[in-house]
């Protein structure tokens, strides 16, 4: 009797929510894909279906031959793909460089650099716009990268000093006592017990580049245009194309789950590196 009552109160107080959690958190995704795959007489018909009763594809088809998403999503590609590599190469030097040497004013830019994310970047468009027209890049996929790299590199740059700081100094002391110098200790010993934590900022910054809308809206045109400022042309004075729409968020959300499937396992040890001590 008192297992029953145990049983019982497991269930309402643990399994009942997390399954009530678990609808909420899916029931958005489910709802995206089921309205992608409605032929337009159930989308907009009087009748609210929960599953489409003639499953069609002609979304994604329309998508790709008439509203040519391809095109946006090579220009998302690019930006997001460019914008990872290069923040993390600084942020990775820049972190070492805070993380093992104490340097004047090393104090002042940590602070610089955590005061920057403080502020909306909306603040930041009318600077970044007059210096990308001046750089002769506005309307490219560069003007993006740079100007995600401005709140990119200085978040990236505390995650990745906070990992450095936990691993301990004396491994590129015996690796010096062993004859290599500091980027031989660096690239050798530092950066492979680093990988986890790059994964881990680098799955972060490709996300925040990928869907990413303010600065795309912006620094972009009709040829250079990413995917989510090409689904908002989709919504209209007259109306929403729900099922081009809907194919869209679909598709945009399949690069992510990717990685997220091959990264897992170093996205979860680089997250929780320096979590646990002693």
């Amino acid at each position: 009797m008192r297992e029953n009552k145990r049983g019982s109160a497991r269930f309402f107080s643990l399994y009942l929510p997390l399954a009530v959690l678990l609808v909420f958190l899916i029931f958005p995704f489910y709802w995206t894909l089921v309205t992608s795959l409605k032929p337009d007489r159930e989308l907009y018909g009087s009748i609210v279906t929960y599953w489409p009763r003639n499953v069609t594809f002609l979304s994604y088809e329309n998508l790709f031959t008439q509203f040519q998403f391809l095109k946006p999503m090579s220009n998302s590609f690019l930006v997001a793909i460019i914008t990872t590599l290069l923040s993390l190469t600084v942020s990775v030097l820049a972190a070492y460089a805070f993380s093992r040497y104490r340097f004047k004013g090393r104090k002042v830019f940590m602070m610089l650099f955590l005061t920057n994310n403080m502020f909306p970047t909306v603040l930041l468009l009318i600077p970044l716009y007059s210096i990308m027209r001046n750089l002769g890049v506005l309307y490219t996929p560069m003007s993006l990268v740079l100007s995600y790299t401005t709140f990119t590199i200085p978040f990236s740059v505390w995650l990745l000093n906070g990992y450095l700081d936990d691993i301990p100094r004396s491994l590129e002391e015996a690796a010096e006592v062993d004859g290599a110098n500091k980027a031989q200790a660096f690239l050798r010993i530092i950066l492979p017990v680093l990988v986890p934590c790059i994964v881990a900022t680098g799955v972060y910054i490709f996300m925040t580049s990928w869907n990413e809308y303010t600065f795309a809206v912006m620094f972009t045109n009709e040829a250079n245009r990413t995917i989510p400022v090409a689904l908002k042309n989709l919504i209209g004075e007259l109306g929403v194309q729900w099922g081009l729409l809907t194919a869209g968020g679909v598709i945009t959300i399949i690069p992510v789950c990717i990685m997220f499937f091959f990264a897992q396992k170093r996205l979860v040890e680089g997250l929780t590196a320096g979590a646990v001590k002693g």
